[in-house]
């Protein structure tokens, strides 16, 4: 072989290398297009979801477009770490981005025709192209897009350790079913954080790393357990497992706890709702340093709240517990009756006219609206029976039924709402806005207003005490009329006791509190009018509008409870109003600080008058005695005979007319909670004032709820705290019998 032969031969066989070379250089240089800044290789774009998260550190849930949360190096398992390494980068901490032995042995098996040589794509490779990598295309252009990898896998382990481009790509990579990165994988496919991983549970995880679509063990178990088993494979191979080992687990079956993320489902989903609207506005008024504004779905926000995870899970088990009894009540209550659950004298017509309103209030009707369907044709379609899901308390009904019929069906539920907050610090601790937020979205503790009724009667007997009036103080309990001519109304006005059994006796304050006499309350309303009734409205909070009217007294106005809780906080809270609030600070993804909540307080009584009051409220509970009847009496007594609570408890419960809403607003030293029980419509009720009553409504949700907090050995400080209240505040509850002056006395 002479001389020019043997270097034709030389360049022949160095020619690709070269050439490789030489487009390596021009890729680096943006000759095939740009390549990432030095500011996004050091700061790639992540759409990373926003968390929701308790004050005991409990996820809630997450606002997101891709199901993403960074965790740090030292939240992965060294099984995964062992597991990755071994079948997706042996030589990961020898190379420096390209292994160029892996892909010469690669080329050559190609070039062989040998299947087996494995691939020459680099972990950091992987992370480059998941980073900054178009959609792969074919032919010459994905050669570029190869050329563009190694030159940013390059740059990338430049600026980055070992540990980090591991984390960056665990925290990147989409295992399909909206697990996108190693946290959401881990908790969708097994319900674990990463750290709790066991070899056999990382080994699939790194088995769908090839394909995660074709490896989705939901769809093809035994094709991804086969795939995790080659992951064994490779760990025994490079010695991170033994060969005992090894056949151990890869006879070990997988096994799933899947739990794909659902917003409707989870701790909360009311509350998250209600607050994904409000950190939308956040964000919008909020700035980044480069001037941009936040983003809810993408920025990795931590919003931490003021919820105990274990009292909302308390309390949403409370409100299944009655709620769901409550509602066999309502259907025996109304079987047989044609109109149910609306009255008799209702007629079709009118039921008919109910059922449109509502038909045209819903998200299907809607959408046919805004698609440009004429009323007539959506009537017709709300007259087609179709395949649905309904709700019901012994699980969801799969069925045919028209959305018309499906309305009427809908009305028949009872709904609740509640919320339990500290009044010393405002801090929400449970927020239940529905009985299922899958079917029934409306928020009832926020959005919804419904009448008070009873529960606003503190308020007036509150002002009565800060005018120098006594708990001892005696009322007669005649009629109280409210002259037209003087009061500005149509008619006169007189208001009536649901009974007649202390008719025409004289009844102390305290008493008439215990019991929600109304005449004892339209007495006060007498002596000192609505406006300082409105005035005090506004000192505890309530924003919802209230006409300065005698009816006033009977609690016959809309709010929330919402409202009605901040309200009831200033009672036990020495008598400063606290605004309730539910989020306590806002964090970026690295923990940085962006805005921290206080809430709002403001003084709306005197401290004497708001211990004077807990003590009337605790006479709702504990009872007033009636020499009469021979006994305590007080609309929430079942609180004791009933449900056995002996500890400190104050409350008061509310029944709007017909027993439309049923209220119960109740406190102890550190949780004023609030809860309202009642159908969609209004005119949908019990008939009768036995079932209808706050009492029998929502008293017994709070029962449950407090039920479960006392019995929670890790929640004590909610058991054995008492009112702090000077003796002499007792002092003035020590007065006489309500009857022993003018007994039998009777006022004309």
């Amino acid at each position: 072989m002479n001389k020019v032969t043997r270097y034709l031969l030389w360049i022949f066989f160095l020619s690709p290398f070269i050439l490789l070379f030489i487009l390596v250089q021009l890729t680096a240089t943006g000759f095939f297009g740009e390549l990432p800044t030095l500011d996004q290789l050091e700061n790639p774009k992540n759409n990373l979801a926003t968390e929701i998260i308790s004050e005991d550190g409990k996820v809630l849930g997450k606002y997101f477009f891709e199901n993403r949360t960074r965790v740090k190096y030292k939240q992965l398992p060294q099984n995964l770490i062992n597991a990755l390494i071994a079948t997706e980068d042996i030589r990961f901490y020898h190379h420096s981005g390209v292994d160029w032995k892996a892909f010469l042995r690669a080329l050559l098996g190609n070039i062989m025709g040998d299947k087996s040589s494995g691939g020459a794509s680099t972990i950091t490779q992987q992370l480059a192209k998941m980073l900054f990598t178009e959609k792969p295309s074919i032919g010459i252009e994905r050669v570029m897009q190869k050329l563009k990898e190694w030159v940013i896998a390059v740059q990338l382990e430049k600026r980055y350790s070992k540990e980090e481009i591991i984390m960056m790509y665990l925290n990147r990579f989409d295992w399909v079913n909206n697990a996108v990165g190693i946290n959401s994988a881990a908790q969708i496919y097994f319900n674990k954080t990463p750290i709790d991983l066991n070899t056999e549970e990382s080994a699939m995880l790194v088995g769908m790393l090839k394909n995660p679509s074709l490896y989705n063990p939901n769809r093809r178990l035994k094709i991804t357990e086969e795939r995790r088993n080659i992951v064994f494979l490779q760990m025994n191979r490079y010695g991170f497992i033994s060969d005992s080992l090894f056949q151990k687990l890869k006879q070990t079956p997988i096994l799933l706890d899947f739990k794909k993320p659902n917003h409707n489902e989870g701790l909360a989903p009311y509350l998250r709702e209600y607050l994904r609207e409000e950190l939308k506005k956040w964000a919008n008024k909020t700035t980044k340093i480069d001037g941009s504004k936040y983003n809810i779905y993408t920025d990795g926000l931590k919003i931490y709240t003021t919820i105990n995870s274990r009292l909302q899970n308390f309390a949403e088990e409370a409100m299944k517990t009655h709620v769901a009894s409550l509602q066999k009540d309502f259907y025996k209550h109304w079987q047989g009756y044609p109109n149910a659950p609306y009255p008799e004298d209702f007629t079709d017509s009118l039921i008919n006219v109910i059922m449109e309103q509502a038909m045209r209030r819903s998200e299907r009707y809607r959408k046919l609206k805004k698609s440009g369907f004429k009323e007539e044709k959506i009537k017709e379609i709300f007259n087609i029976k179709v395949p649905m899901n309904l709700f019901s308390w012994d699980g969801e009904i799969d069925t045919v039924l028209s959305p018309l019929d499906s309305i009427r069906y809908n009305k028949f539920f009872i709904h609740s709402g509640m919320m339990s907050m500290n009044p010393k610090t405002g801090h929400v601790k449970a927020y239940v806005g529905g009985i299922n937020h899958t079917y029934f979205k409306y928020d009832h503790v926020k959005i919804g207003k419904r009448q008070v009724g009873s529960t606003f009667k503190p308020f007036l007997y509150a002002l009565a005490i800060q005018e120098g009036y006594s708990p001892c103080y005696k009322v007669p309990n005649i009629p109280v009329v409210f002259d037209k001519k003087i009061w500005g109304l149509e008619n006169d006005w007189i208001p009536k006791n649901s009974g007649d059994e202390f008719a025409n006796k004289s009844l102390t304050l305290k008493f008439g509190l215990a019991n929600s006499i109304n005449t004892v309350t339209a007495f006060i309303m007498k002596q000192l009018g609505p406006h300082a009734v409105v005035d005090l409205a506004k000192k505890i909070g309530i924003k919802s509008k209230i006409l300065p009217v005698p009816s006033l007294c009977l609690g016959t106005f809309d709010l929330s409870v919402y409202e009605m809780v901040g309200a009831y906080s200033t009672f036990v809270n020495k008598g400063i109003w606290t605004e309730p609030i539910f989020i306590t600070r806002i964090e970026d993804k690295n923990g940085v600080l962006l805005e921290k909540f206080i809430p709002k307080t403001q003084e709306a009584m005197s401290e004497k008058t708001a211990d004077i009051m807990v003590r009337m409220l605790q006479g709702v509970v504990d009872g007033v005695y009636s020499p009469a009847a021979q006994k305590k009496m007080g609309t929430g007594v079942r609180l004791r005979h009933k449900y056995g609570f002996d500890n400190e408890i104050g409350g008061k419960t509310g029944t709007t007319q017909n027993q439309s809403d049923g209220y119960f607003m109740g406190v102890t030293p550190d949780l004023v909670t609030g809860v309202w029980s009642g159908c969609e419509d209004r005119s949908a009720h019990f008939r009768t004032i036995q079932l209808g009553q706050g009492a029998n409504m929502a008293l017994p949700v709070f029962a449950e709820y407090m039920k479960r907090i006392y019995a929670d050995t890790l929640n004590t400080d909610y058991f054995t705290d008492k009112f702090d209240i000077p003796k002499d505040i007792d002092q003035l509850f020590n007065c006489v019998s309500v009857f022993e002056e003018n007994e039998n006395n009777e006022f004309e």
